[in-house]
Order: structure tokens, then C-alpha cells, then sequence
């Protein structure tokens, strides 16, 4: 199983700390530090559209009105923090999106 999130966001550590807890062998990967492929970050807006714009971020809000009206796939891959998060990858290669009560009952 693959967590995709930022190592400094409290609901990824949560969801990384609880999937280990039930017995999932999981790898992070922080998008910051270490930026997805155009191909991962095309296959998550497959599975999730525009949805997977934090468009509540603080980098969002500090955009122009142009660079808000970007192509998603552009925006994320300039500003990859501004992705929600997390995206988990299950083993059967099933995409979630965020850490809420859905995610959690299909996960645990």
C-alpha cells in the first residue's frame, strides 16, 4: 500500500500510524520532498477530477486568479502541497482520496 501526502500534515501521520496499526504494510512518500511523475499525478485526477485541488490551501489562496483557472495537472505539478491529501493506493492498485469514515471502513 502506497500513502501519498506531505510529512508535515497531521491526518497523513494518522492515516500512516493507523493503516501500520491494523497491519498494512505502508510506504509514504511525501509529494514535497519528493514530487510525483506526470503519470501519477494524471492517474490520481482520473480517479478523483478537479476535487484533488485543496483549493482551502494557503498556497491556492495566494494564486492569481490566472493561476487558478490553470489546468489542474499544471497546478499540482508547480505546487505538489497543494494536492489533497492523503491519496492512498491500495494493493489491488484502488485509489482513496483523504482519511474520512468511507476510507477508513474499505481500509481497516
Amino acid at each position: 500500500m502506497q500513502l501519498y501526502g506531505l510529512k508535515t500534515c497531521d491526518t497523513c501521520r494518522k492515516a500512516l500510524k493507523t493503516l501500520a496499526a491494523g497491519g498494512h504494510e505502508v510506504t509514504f512518500r511525501d509529494v514535497r520532498g519528493d514530487p510525483l511523475e506526470t503519470a501519477d499525478l494524471a492517474d490520481f485526477l482520473d480517479a478523483f477530477g478537479p476535487s484533488l485541488v485543496n483549493t482551502r490551501s494557503t498556497t491556492w489562496r495566494g494564486l492569481s486568479e490566472e493561476d487558478r483557472a490553470g489546468a489542474p495537472l499544471a497546478l499540482l505539478q508547480a505546487h505538489p502541497a497543494m494536492m489533497k491529501r492523503p491519496v492512498i493506493r491500495a494493493r489491488d492498485g484502488t485509489l482513496y482520496l483523504g482519511w474520512g469514515k468511507e476510507v477508513q471502513a474499505a481500509l481497516l
